[in-house]
Order: C-alpha cells, then sequence, then structure tokens
C-alpha cells in the first residue's frame, strides 16, 4: 500500500522507499552476518516496557512508569500514542541507545482480528484495527503502531508477534452450547507459545512433531492444548476456565444470573465482579497468591481450600484438554508466576500426572518471546505474515 495511517499521520510514497531502504540495510546486515539491533516495546495500562536485545542478549530492560496525572489529559488509551512515543525515544535516548543501530522494532500486539499465531508485519489494517478496538480497548493495542511509529522514521520492519487474539481453534471448540455466544479465543498467546517453543527444545523435538497442553498460571489463567505447535482449544481466561487470583473463570450460568439481578448490576459492575473482584480476592480480600500460600502454610484452613480448589479447577481444566488430544500429550507444561509456587505445582501434578510428564517454566519473559519471534524472520527461518491471516484464509 501506498499510504499507512498511524497514529494520525500518513505514510506517504517517500516514506514507502524509507521503508524499502530499511529492509535493504536489514538484508546487508544478514549478509554480512552482524547481529540484530532489535527494540521490543509492551505497552501497559500504566506502563512502557522497553528492551533492546543484541540478538538474544539483552542490552536494555527498562520500564517508564505513567502516572494518573500523565495519562488524565487522554480521553481514549489511543489518544496517548504520541506521548508515549515520545517517552520511548526520549528514554532511549538517556539511556545511550542510538536509534540508528535498530534493525528492527516489535510491539506486543492486542485485541486484534482472530488470525493464527507467528510474526507479523505491521500494516494499516492492524493499526486500524487497535485505533477502533477490533475485539476490545486495550492498552496492548498500542503496541504495534508504536513499533510501526519508531520504525517508520528510521526506515526499519516493524513486527508484532503472537497478539492475545491468535485463533487456531478447531471447528467444534468454538461452539459454547448458544448459537448467539460463540467461543472466542483471546489467550496468553505470546508466553503459551514462547513456552511451548521452550519445551519443544528440551524434548528434542520439533513443535510441530509433538502435542503439549501448556498452562499458563497468572493474573488470568489459560489453559491451552497444542497439536502439533496449534492451538487448537483454550479457555477465555476472562469468561472461563478456573478461577485465579482475580478473576472467577467459568461460573454456573444460572448462579451468575440470579446474582447479576439480584444485585442490580449493569453491564461494567457486572465485568467488574467477574474480572478484579473474584477469585482469591472475592474468598479471601487479596490478589496475592504469595500471601495465600503463606496463610495457608501457618494453619489458615479457608486460605488452604480456596488455594487448593483453585489448583484443582487447574487440573480439571488440564484433563478435559487431554481430550481435545485424545489422550496423546507429550507433556503438560506450567508456566506463568504461580508457576513457581511448589505448592499450586505439586497439587497440579499429583491429578495429571498419570497423563504425561509434567513440565515447569515459572514466570514469564515477553519482551524476549517478541525478540525471538522478530529474529525468526529476520534470520530466515520463518516467514512474516502478512496481517489477518486466519484459520479460514489458511484453508482457502
Amino acid at each position: 500500500m501506498s499510504a499507512k495511517k498511524h497514529g494520525g499521520r500518513r505514510r506517504t510514497g517517500a516514506a514507502s522507499k524509507k521503508a524499502k531502504a530499511g529492509s535493504s540495510r536489514t538484508a546487508k546486515k544478514r549478509a554480512a552476518g552482524r547481529c540484530f539491533r532489535i527494540l521490543a516495546i509492551n505497552p501497559g495500562s500504566t506502563s512502557t516496557k522497553i528492551a533492546i536485545y543484541d540478538d538474544e542478549r539483552p542490552v536494555l530492560e527498562d520500564t517508564i512508569s505513567h502516572s494518573d496525572l500523565d495519562l488524565s489529559e487522554f480521553d481514549k488509551v489511543w489518544d496517548q500514542y504520541e506521548f508515549r512515543k515520545r517517552m520511548i525515544t526520549e528514554t532511549l535516548g538517556e539511556k545511550g541507545i542510538d536509534l540508528e543501530s535498530l534493525s528492527a522494532v516489535v510491539g506486543r500486539g492486542g485485541l486484534l482480528r482472530p488470525v493464527v499465531g507467528g510474526t507479523y508485519k505491521v500494516n494499516e489494517l492492524m493499526i486500524q484495527d487497535g485505533r477502533e478496538g477490533y475485539q476490545g480497548q486495550h492498552a496492548a493495542n498500542l503496541g504495534p503502531v508504536l513499533a510501526f511509529g519508531i520504525a517508520w522514521d528510521l526506515g526499519i520492519p516493524a513486527f508484532m508477534v503472537d497478539p492475545p487474539s491468535v485463533d487456531e481453534f478447531e471447528p467444534p471448540a468454538r461452539l459454547s452450547g448458544h448459537k448467539d455466544i460463540p467461543r472466542r479465543s483471546l489467550v496468553h498467546a505470546l508466553n503459551i507459545k514462547a513456552t511451548a517453543r521452550m519445551a519443544a527444545r528440551d524434548l528434542g523435538k520439533r513443535l510441530d512433531q509433538i502435542n503439549l497442553i501448556v498452562a499458563h498460571l497468572g493474573g488470568g489463567i489459560s489453559v491451552c492444548p497444542l497439536r502439533k505447535g496449534k492451538m487448537v482449544d483454550a479457555n477465555d481466561a476472562n469468561s472461563g476456565g478456573p478461577f485465579s487470583p482475580e478473576r472467577a473463570g467459568g461460573v454456573p450460568a444460572m448462579g451468575l444470573i440470579d446474582y447479576i439481578f439480584d444485585n442490580g448490576l449493569g453491564r461494567e459492575d457486572a465485568k467488574r465482579a467477574l474480572i478484579g473482584r473474584a477469585g482469591l480476592v472475592s474468598y479471601l480480600n487479596t490478589n496475592s497468591a504469595k500471601e495465600v500460600e503463606e496463610r495457608a502454610e501457618t494453619g489458615d484452613r479457608e486460605a488452604g481450600l480456596v488455594y487448593e480448589a483453585m489448583a484443582y479447577q487447574i487440573a480439571k481444566e488440564i484433563g478435559a484438554m487431554a481430550t481435545v488430544l485424545e489422550g496423546k500429550v507429550n507433556a503438560i507444561i506450567l508456566t506463568g508466576g504461580l508457576a513457581a509456587s511448589k505448592m499450586i505445582t505439586g497439587w497440579i501434578r499429583a491429578r495429571v500426572k498419570h497423563i504425561a510428564p509434567v513440565r515447569t517454566y515459572p514466570g514469564q519473559d515477553e519482551m524476549k518471546a517478541l525478540v525471538l519471534g522478530t529474529l525468526r524472520v529476520l534470520k530466515g527461518t520463518e516467514k512474516a505474515k502478512a496481517y489477518p491471516e486466519s484459520v479460514e484464509t489458511l484453508l482457502l
């Protein structure tokens, strides 16, 4: 396309030539065997995380905090584009990073159109979908446009890797039980895919040779079966599956209807009751798993019961997802912040170890996952996808 809008700007023919020059510069670097310097950007509600990597070696990681006062002048998240872009470039300058040394920029993806997993070149439609909030408004929708805006100024490529809207569901997984309420694929795709690749490497296999069940255990919990690398089903952490530190998961439908009407809740209040005020918060008035674990260890029976119930629901979801793979599971992977808990992982392992060996990969490194996805394209081991590439597109 000859014109690309981003944050209110239009990309001109001259800019297109600049981008081509950047692609040529990147190709020359590859041919010369030099390392690629990549800027990764991960926007959150009150901060923007940035990282600089030389190939797989971290050079800089920083979190730029945004106060309520900073953000109060913006009516919409999208309006923060120029502000956040300026903060990123100023911070990099203060840290002594020469922007001209960059080979590419990658931004975390947001709530975009359903797409298959992989690394995507940022394009006009992606930016437009982020601006409009195709599947909802979220600060992460700024990731691609921030990457594009900085890359555009430098004439280098901009990418997005495995956004939350990755959708590789098989047809039966899309039906919920009511034709007007389809099941959506909105999951922790970036960490799930990255951890699955690590697990495949550790198993001495290619990801497309094995079946895995990956449970991302964080503020939200996603349990996802991967058939030869494809996320063929998953629970939406906001509306189904296990409860988590602050989300309700799949609560009984009739009880939920009664709760909403009995308490006279509007749409937004009902959402807050299920996302933010539920899970551990609802039972124990805290979203700190560490605190709950300490209470359980010191004899708080209620804390112990609630904490074990969360592990019980995670294990039950893993068991359900094993049926999606007809029981053919090479490994069960536990990742995310809660995977560091021996108590939680021990309870889960005891219930699912008969299905497949259980491996733990505590924490998540979203910045490195963004960089690795970009490197696979820059080094030619993976081809960049054109947004939006969907399951339906691949079947045509």
